[in-house]
């Protein structure tokens, strides 16, 4: 289910970079959180239904969407898998999982990477459309990991599978009001790659990841899954390289070899608890 997750979101960051240039980021946010809800529903248990859906679906996605029309792709995603940073204490202080050495090691390895790639000493912290996407996702990275722990520490009563088709819908809900009060409907001239890329980030990179995600991290130790989706950057790297025409570096080279290793020491040698 991890590498599921990391497969369809690794792809899903270069696809919306390339949809953000005919559809804003709240109307695209509602139109993949819509069709993405065409699934059978079920009911399921509110409280961590409200978090997967206001934290991740809702909070990370429109302000990964924001900082993603201000920010290239790769910055992109490398700050927003910062959540490891913010998961590994918040699952020590909330679910009294250890900090391990292998874990901490795994996490600081993987981290490194993600500031070889994103070099802070590069940035021009005089743009401030740049500082200000950059903050959003940052935000982002937080809310997330917050939903990551609550997952983790949550006593499941159904299946993430019978809570997908109810968070798609409560997203869409939510977004599409929001989008018709900020945003004036897009003008958008409708073709077959155009639909073909909305139904990617729908689908596979919305309801299947947002379905295998919680599904993992019922398994998996909070850690180890945030460990674990460290790899989708390198995913999104590698596609936007190959389709987008990003060159790659030294540096790119150097981080991807840091955030698999870290995930490497990180998300083994652990055994999970039973959900």
């Amino acid at each position: 289910m991890l590498v599921t997750v990391v497969l369809a979101w690794g792809v899903t960051w270069p696809v919306n970079k390339v949809l953000l240039e005919t559809l804003p980021p709240l109307w695209m946010s509602a139109l993949r959180s819509a069709i993405g809800a065409l699934v059978v529903p079920r009911r399921a248990d509110v409280p961590v239904l409200l978090s997967i859906t206001l934290l991740h679906m809702v909070g990370f996605v429109v302000l990964t969407a924001f900082g993603l029309q201000l920010v290239p792709t790769g910055r992109s995603v490398v700050l927003a898998y910062t959540t490891p940073l913010w998961v590994a204490p918040g699952a020590r202080l909330f679910l009294g999982e250890p900090l391990t050495g292998r874990r901490i090691i795994g996490v600081v390895v993987g981290l490194l990477g993600l500031v070889v790639l994103f070099n802070p000493l590069a940035f021009d912290w005089e743009d401030g459309h740049a500082v200000l996407g950059n903050l959003a996702i940052l935000a982002a990275a937080l809310l997330w990991a917050a939903s990551i722990v609550h997952v983790r520490g949550h006593r499941w009563h159904a299946t993430p599978f019978a809570l997908l088709p109810w968070e798609m819908l409560l997203a869409a809900l939510i977004l599409v009001p929001v989008a018709f009060l900020v945003e004036p409907v897009p003008a958008v001239a409708w073709d077959a790659r155009l639909t073909g890329l909305l139904l990617y980030s729908s689908l596979p990179g919305s309801a299947l990841a947002y379905w295998a995600v919680p599904t993992a991290g019922r398994h998996l130790p909070a850690v180890t899954t945030s460990l674990g989706l460290l790899a989708t950057p390198v995913v999104s790297i590698i596609v936007a390289t190959l389709w987008l025409g990003e060159a790659p570096t030294a540096s790119l080279i150097v981080a991807v070899v840091l955030i698999l290793g870290g995930v490497a020491i990180g998300a083994t040698g652990d055994r999970a608890r039973p959900a």
